[in-house]
């Protein structure tokens, strides 16, 4: 069985290395997909001198580049194209995420317990949260489940991971942020079970590198209504 690893880039010549070795690093058979989302502070120069010829010495991995700046949700449409695992789970190009917990998350769709399973920050253990990223993550989640009647803790984590037919059945249209809780929505309208596991997490703040703003949880509130009271799934 084969792990697609969906990494969006934008402006992180800092971490994207050590992220890449960490991911590369682990004993599973895999595939690394990233999408340069039009960088500007090096990470563009950087992927391509490191990774776009080749392997590099790090195993399989593809390296695609947005001419404009598109955000997450375009970079991973980009990076679906090109996926040719039979998983696939999504990393940030930073390093708020741990690569090792892929393997926990891996086991109840390798057993067909689930064909999504989200990593939960809030089920394990975490550090570095802001109070607004804190207070914003769960008002959303708690939206979530209100809407559509889901129990999830972490709606927002970026580590979901997906049996790769599930994922591209679903034709989801957002191009940044909003990609989370569009993909969430989609799946709870069509009945698809999500299982949480916990995972670890190291937030960072906006000095840092950081993204995320209150205009992006604006974004997220209004697609999950969209999506509730739309008519596609």
């Amino acid at each position: 069985m084969k792990l697609s690893v969906v990494m969006p880039v934008y402006n992180e010549r800092d971490t994207v290395r050590e992220i890449v070795d960490r991911v590369m690093g682990l004993p599973v058979e895999k595939e690394l997909v990233m999408v340069d989302d039009c960088s500007t502070d090096g990470t563009r120069e950087l992927l391509k001198e490191h990774f776009s010829n080749g392997t590099g010495g790090y195993g399989e991995i593809k390296v695609f580049f947005h001419d404009v700046n598109r955000g997450k949700g375009a970079a991973i449409r980009t990076a679906l194209k090109a996926v040719t695992g039979d998983f696939v789970i999504i990393q940030d190009a930073d390093l708020e995420y741990d690569p090792g917990d892929y393997m926990p998350l891996l086991q109840p769709v390798l057993r067909g317990e689930a064909g999504v399973v989200y990593g939960s920050r809030f089920m394990g253990e975490h550090a570095g949260f802001s109070s607004l990223h804190w207070w914003g993550n769960k008002m959303l989640t708690v939206v979530t489940n209100l809407l559509y009647g889901s129990h999830l803790s972490d709606m927002e984590t970026c580590y979901k991971l997906f049996k790769a037919d599930v994922l591209k059945s679903i034709d989801f249209k957002a191009n940044r942020f909003n990609f989370e809780p569009e993909i969430t929505a989609m799946l709870l309208r069509g009945g698809v079970k999500i299982l949480e596991l916990p995972i670890k997490y190291r937030g960072r703040k906006s000095e840092d590198g950081k993204k995320i703003t209150w205009r992006d949880g604006f974004s997220a509130l209004c697609t999950l209504i969209r999506c509730r009271f739309s008519k596609r799934p």
